[in-house]
């Protein structure tokens, strides 16, 4: 069975929200999503992924065709919920500084926070960067480097597209990929410990 989705000119998280519905309609076959920017592309990537589904992108005259196959045996990876052990840890950071009060310690403080990150155990599954926080990830960041070795050992990093568009970061971004909502929510609800800084 085979049903495409055009979701051409949506707004996050949209194009995830219409995979997601056409996703739970079919048990097994090959769902195409259309999308016209890279940060749909790899959000709705990224989530039928997460699905247990097999993925594979062209792109033609600027637009993202992805075919998603749906029911057929995974071969590497683990099935979608389920559990990573005590590594299912979110770091959720909604802020450029840590804690309210001084500015200046507030940014001290986030500096000595994710610098440490890098050998704490475990380390977490996931950086979650909203709101200001989204100016820690970009090039420039006197974070961004740590970021970037936490990246290297494994952790997905993920930073909010509305809040770097807001912020006229979208360019600049140095580490990670572009989210969205619904991306930011799953995360959320599935992690065994999400810790706001």
């Amino acid at each position: 069975m085979r049903n495409i989705i055009d979701a051409k000119g949506l707004t996050c998280p949209q194009p995830v929200i219409n995979t997601k519905k056409a996703l739970e309609e079919i048990k097994e076959g090959i769902l195409t999503v259309i999308v016209d920017n890279v940060a749909a592309r790899d959000n709705v990537r990224r989530f039928a992924e997460s699905q247990g589904c097999t993925v594979m992108v062209e792109e033609d005259n600027g637009d993202y065709r992805l075919e998603i196959a749906k029911g057929f045996p995974r071969e590497v990876g683990s099935k979608p919920g389920e559990a990573r052990g005590n590594d299912n840890i979110v770091i959720y950071i909604n802020s450029d500084v840590m804690g309210v009060g001084d500015e200046e310690l507030g940014k001290i403080l986030m500096d000595a926070f994710l610098k440490t990150m890098i050998v704490a155990h475990p380390q977490p599954r996931k950086l979650i960067f909203v709101n200001s926080g989204v100016r820690l990830a970009i090039e420039g960041s006197d974070v961004v480097g740590y970021i970037k070795e936490m990246e290297k050992k494994g952790v997905e990093v993920l930073s909010c597209g509305t809040c770097l568009n807001f912020y006229g970061l979208k360019e600049k971004l140095g580490v990670g990929v572009i989210s969205n909502m619904y991306d930011i929510i799953e995360s959320l609800t599935e992690a065994d410990k999400v810790i706001s800084p």
